[in-house]
């Protein structure tokens, strides 16, 4: 190429630029000089928010991990320290909210088929195990976890570090031994009828309602009533049928009768020393590894705690 054919292109350029400045034409400027930033400096952010997003992404996940294995081995170590197979069954309630509203923290039919499974993996003479803290749950699936834990041959120990109650009470009673903290509770076991929206109601105080005169009920509300008395009887057996070896016909009476009759609120709390005055085999010898397995099960997902302190226990004299 000759330079007279160099000239002629750098002189079209030219004439192109003057027209175009002319024309009003603006010159092309990146978003990053847009906005004040090299395009060095953009290249590190839009790294910086892709490592942020992928941390924000990994990190809960690999908490989570981690606490599992640390789960599973205090629960190999408590299996060793005692001989037994260890089965948890830990509902927390706060651990999801739709509109403020926990769900989630009830025994269900999903637990009852993992508690039945980890029975059956279970040798027949081996003792188990059963770490239980629950607000309650479903009538059918406490049932079932009751009848397969009375069935199994080996000894079965109830722990229970904080609550039990309802249908997790229900469970408890199918125990040969429950420990409890000295400040758990289990609860009464007598049945709740109804749903959302309305709510549920004690099927005890259902009856009671239907006993006062009221000549504009409704085909419904007698349907609920027969329900009511259904479900009372039916509850009042399975407590005796499963208190009924170990305690014989006359007591397992009394106490069937006393924890599903709704003498009580649904949540009147059945402390430690109540629980063996009315004859249920309790004991305060919870293992101190079981508090420490309590705490690797997350409460309340990033929320801020409710309750601090330092968590390491205190000589005699103060700290």
């Amino acid at each position: 190429m000759t330079a007279v054919s160099l000239q002629r292109r750098d002189l079209a350029g030219l004439l192109s630029a003057v027209a175009e400045r002319r024309a009003g034409a603006r010159p092309q400027v990146s978003p990053a000089a847009f906005c004040g930033y090299e395009d060095d400096e953009m290249d590190v952010f839009w790294a910086v928010v892709a490592v942020v997003i992928v941390a924000a992404l990994i990190v809960p996940m690999l908490v989570r991990r981690r606490r599992t294995r640390r789960r599973r081995a205090m629960l190999r170590r408590l299996e060793q320290q005692r001989g037994s197979r260890v089965v948890t069954m830990i509902h927390r309630q706060e651990s999801m909210r739709i509109l403020g509203i926990p769900f989630g923290g009830m025994i269900d039919i999903d637990d009852a088929e993992q508690v039945l499974r980890a029975i059956r993996l279970t040798p027949d003479e081996m003792p188990i195990d059963l770490v239980l803290h629950t607000p309650g749950g479903l009538v059918l699936a406490s049932d079932q976890i009751a009848y397969a834990l009375k069935r199994h041959r080996g000894k079965v120990t109830v722990m229970v570090p904080h609550y039990a109650m309802s249908g997790g009470t229900l469970v408890a009673l199918a125990a040969d031994e429950i420990l409890m903290d000295r400040d758990a509770v289990l609860g009464p076991v007598d049945p709740q009828l109804g749903g959302l929206p309305r709510g549920y109601w004690p099927a005890v105080s259902i009856l009671a309602a239907l006993e006062t005169p009221n000549p504009n009920r409704d085909d419904q509300t007698l349907i609920l009533g027969d329900m009511a008395r259904k479900a009372i009887d039916q509850v009042h057996d399975t407590v005796r049928e499963l208190l009924l070896e170990a305690h014989g016909a006359d007591d397992a009476e009394r106490l069937a009768t006393l924890l599903s009759h709704g003498r009580w609120t649904h949540d009147f709390p059945i402390r430690f020393d109540y629980a063996a005055e009315i004859g249920l085999p309790v004991s305060d010898r919870v293992p101190d590894e079981v508090y420490t397995l309590m705490t690797l099960y997350s409460q309340r997902g990033q929320r801020r705690p409710s309750v601090e302190y330092v968590p390491v226990p205190y000589p005699t004299d103060g700290p």
